[in-house]
């Protein structure tokens, strides 16, 4: 299959950092310890705590399912409920991932705005969840996604308000931050403001999307949850044997602020490319990704043009920008999506 010209398919299909990439090539030169017994793996903890501002376990692991499915299943019994949006990556992308590393975890999806949940309907739920109820799977985690699978970015204030509810009712707090990089450098805050201070527990920290080789990390904020974690890593096959790999890269990552100068590279892309859809959005575009409402007709014009996305139904149209989107993909397609400007169709994001 020809691979398109302009790429808005998802950062996934973006290069590696040269940063990144020469960190694993400065680690491969002679021996060390292996299961992460090694000087770069010791390294991320101080540099991960430095960066949060508190001391943290941190956990390299292969891909972000694995980061969300094997943290939650460390964090929740069998017979608990892990409340998240209805567009959430646990939920709809990783194959119950959750359960099966959880030996029965429910998800219960919440309705939100552009993949957000709200405090107030975390806490309709958990009033209406049957608490001591033995035949109802009991409130035991929240999920948020930052940035959201609709691209939207949760404020400090709507984390703290969430992590309020959850700390009232004795849940645990997860942070999937698959585009974490992207939601701080819209932000502006410090990590630790929207995470732990926030009320987060643990998190999934990604980088894979954002530069990375092939790398992302469990963040653990409170004391005591990551003992579990390291056997669940272990089973999960997620101990690696030549882990300085992992941590050389997640150490690059971070350093010097790459994280935030990549991520604010692929959210400028995309703030550029939505001045061209104005009107047509379904989502504020407050990171990488925008979210176009297109006639089928459009979107079959667009990949005769060379243009790679995702559909996501009919009539809507899912870009994603790249650290590494070139000046050339971001002026071709705005120019495509004037282009369709007034087509018939189409009704205006905002009627």
């Amino acid at each position: 299959m020809a691979e398109p010209r302009f790429d808005f398919r998802s950062d996934n299909t973006g290069a590696a950092a040269p940063e990144i990439v020469a960190a694993l090539a400065a680690a491969n030169s002679g021996p060390a310890a292996g299961y992460g017994n090694d000087a770069w793996t010791a390294k991320v903890q101080r540099r991960f705590s430095e960066l949060f501002e508190k001391d943290v376990t941190v956990f390299p692991v292969a891909t972000g399912t694995a980061a969300n499915a094997i943290a939650l299943g460390a964090i929740c019994p069998p017979y608990g409920a892990v409340y998240c949006s209805a567009s959430a990556h646990v939920d709809t992308s990783e194959c119950n991932a959750t359960a099966f590393f959880g030996g029965g975890t429910k998800l219960v999806p919440l309705a939100g705005p552009h993949g957000k949940i709200t405090a107030e309907a975390l806490e309709a739920a958990i009033a209406g969840a049957g608490i001591g109820l033995s035949h109802k799977s009991q409130p035991a985690a929240v999920n948020v996604v930052q940035a959201t699978d609709w691209g939207a970015v949760y404020g400090v204030d709507e984390i703290a308000a969430i992590g309020r509810v959850a700390r009232k009712h004795g849940l645990r707090f997860h942070m999937d931050g698959a585009r974490f990089g992207n939601a701080v450098a819209r932000l502006k805050c410090k990590p630790a403001d929207v995470t732990w201070k926030a009320g987060v527990d643990v998190m999934s920290f990604g980088a894979t999307k954002n530069g990375g080789v092939l790398a992302d990390a469990i963040v653990v904020f409170t004391p005591g949850l990551a003992d579990a974690l390291r056997y669940h890593l272990r089973r999960a096959g997620q101990v690696w044997s030549k882990m300085r790999f992992a941590s050389s890269q997640l150490l690059a990552y971070v350093e010097d602020d790459l994280w935030l100068r990549l991520a604010g590279q692929a959210n400028a892309a995309a703030a550029r490319i939505a001045q061209a859809a104005e009107g047509r959005l379904l989502a504020p575009v407050e990171a990488n990704e925008l979210f176009v409402e297109l006639p089928s007709t459009a979107m079959d014009a667009l990949e005769r043009a060379g243009f790679g996305f995702f559909r996501r139904g009919p009539s809507l149209a899912r870009f994603v920008c790249r650290w590494d989107t070139s000046e050339e993909e971001v002026a071709a397609l705005s120019a495509a999506l004037r282009e369709q400007q007034g087509a018939p169709g189409v009704r205006s994001a905002a009627q």
